[in-house]
């Protein structure tokens, strides 16, 4: 028989960085592709500890679980992000996704009605665009430069559009720039949210992953209303096959994504939780992310040093933290084109840049880098090959 899939569904197209890694799983491929840590940033002994542990009373976590998530690290993690990052109120509650993705899909399902537009960055997280398409959300881009979004690009949509229902935006060493939202415009952009009533969904899976002592407040910590959705994932602190995230946001909204959670998958995976909790709070937690810090920079520095020896019309951003650089030739090249082509030289992996736009089929000269997964020679050699072979376009 032939399946009727539904209208929202039709034109949604599936992650480009989920369909690369099935190539990079081949032999002698390198993947700058991946959105993923390192697999040597895995606290693996002491996860293998805490298993050991809680397998001693296993009925805790092979039972039913709550579906705001387990106690212990919603707790945990209110008061680490009031304490370090002066992130949240007493009007805020926490809830634990199952991964940052699904922070996403609550937002949308109790933010966005069909019809509703969210205002999203130029380029943007390709994962978070499906959710909110998947909702009949309509999504307009707004550009970003180095300082990342411009707010006065937000309100002049504000000004004319009158079913904007939020702004998404991953201001912190964002995906797939690697740009970070200064301290100024922050201020502005909720500013503008409060002038037109409109919700922010701020995504944060990487303010941890910062190589410098730099630090630029949350947006959240600005957020005297409740107007900021604050989405947070344990992925890239901990590890991502676990799939623990979590939202901190005003207690009414938290509330209607427990009822919209219960809906999708009851609660997250309680071992999981557990895992993550008794890691975070019974470990040297700074420790580790001073050590995954240290193994990123040294890979984001090897990518730039080659990058640096580009022809210099190739342009790239040198991102303060996080996983990615994003790299563009002039305007009118397709990177489409130099995707094929560094493929055919020596199988590496990158990630078109037209992935990241509302209008995916639009010539786009730009393109995402990953430096944390490969291994130093992996990255290396992975570069010196797209540099090679950009330069070879441009010729």
């Amino acid at each position: 028989m032939e399946i009727r899939i539904t209208e929202r569904m039709k034109s949604i197209t599936p992650s480009p960085i989920r369909e690369m890694f099935k190539l990079a799983s081949e032999p002698g491929v390198i993947s700058l592709s991946a959105g993923s840590p390192s697999a040597a940033a895995y606290p693996q002994q002491e996860l293998h500890e805490i298993v050991e542990k809680l397998f001693q009373d296993p009925v805790k976590f092979l039972n039913y679980g709550v579906t705001e998530g387990y106690m212990p690290l919603r707790v945990f993690t209110k008061e680490r992000l009031r304490e370090k990052y002066a992130t949240g109120s007493d009007q805020d509650e926490v809830i634990i996704t199952s991964g940052g993705q699904q922070s996403m899909d609550l937002a949308a399902k109790c933010l966005i009605d069909e019809g509703d537009a969210v205002i999203c960055e130029s380029p943007a997280f390709s994962g978070s665009l499906n959710t909110f398409l998947s909702y009949g959300a309509r999504l307009i881009p707004c550009k970003m430069d180095e300082e990342g979004l411009i707010p006065e690009q937000v309100e002049e949509v504000l000004k004319t559009e009158k079913r904007v229902r939020a702004i998404y935006t991953i201001p912190t060493f964002q995906n797939p720039s690697g740009r970070t939202l200064s301290a100024g415009r922050r201020k502005q952009l909720l500013e503008i949210a409060a002038k037109y009533d409109i919700m922010i969904i701020e995504d944060d899976p990487y303010s941890e992953l910062y190589y410098t002592e730099q630090h630029v407040p949350s947006i959240k910590s600005m957020d005297e209303e409740g107007r900021v959705l604050y989405c947070g994932s344990y992925s890239k602190v901990v590890a991502p096959g676990l799939r623990v995230g979590f939202c901190l946001g005003d207690k009414a909204l938290i509330k209607k994504m427990t009822i919209g959670k219960q809906a999708s998958d009851v609660h997250a995976s309680v071992l999981p939780q557990m895992m993550v909790y008794e890691f975070c709070a019974n470990y040297d937690l700074d420790g580790h992310l001073a050590r995954v810090r240290n193994l990123y920079r040294e890979k984001r520095d090897i990518m730039l040093a080659e990058l640096a020896k580009a022809d210099p019309r190739i342009s790239y951003t040198r991102p303060i933290g996080g996983l990615f650089v994003w790299c563009s030739l002039p305007e009118g090249f397709d990177s489409r084109d130099l995707a094929d082509r560094i493929w055919d030289e020596g199988k590496v992996l990158i990630v078109p840049g037209c992935s990241f736009e509302v209008d995916k089929y639009a010539v786009n000269s730009a393109w995402r880098m990953n430096f944390s997964m490969p291994t130093p020679e992996d990255l290396k050699r992975g570069t010196q090959i797209v540099v090679k072979c950009a330069g070879e376009m441009l010729k």
